[in-house]
């Protein structure tokens, strides 16, 4: 599968939407009735009106990719009808993915670093915080 990276947003469209759509009308969905860009790149997530069901529209830089999925047992865990969009993180996005309670799913933030740090410095700020304790 084309798997989203923490760098991608994936949005998940509350209501269901006619699963006789195909790419086009996915995307038309998209720019209709969410103002955005279905060509950013990001993963646009569909639910149909039963809960086993879900198409993926995402555009990959070359082309449109369209991945439908219907998983067995007992369906995916959709939120509450509503409308508008949900933003999911990558996280969440692969638990809702394999039908997994994906609003139970917390990540860790990460500070991304600013620069890295040389050997010399990081052998002596272990030094030094081996000293302390």
């Amino acid at each position: 599968m084309i798997a989203p990276s923490s760098s991608f947003k994936i949005f998940l469209a509350m209501q269901p939407v006619d699963f006789r759509k195909g790419i086009d009308g996915l995307v038309n969905y998209v720019a209709e009735n969410f103002d955005l860009d279905p060509f950013s790149g990001a993963f646009f997530v569909f639910r149909s009106k039963g809960r086993d069901k879900m198409k993926i529209v995402m555009w990959d830089g070359t082309g449109l990719v369209l991945i439908y999925k219907r998983i067995e047992g007992k369906g995916f865990y959709w939120p509450n009808l509503e409308d508008g969009t949900l933003s999911l993180t990558k996280a969440q996005f692969e638990a809702l993915f394999e039908g997994i309670d994906w609003r139970n799913v917390t990540t860790s933030r990460y500070l991304r670093p600013h620069k890295p740090q040389s050997h010399s410095t990081q052998s002596r700020q272990n030094s030094d915080q081996a000293h302390e304790h």
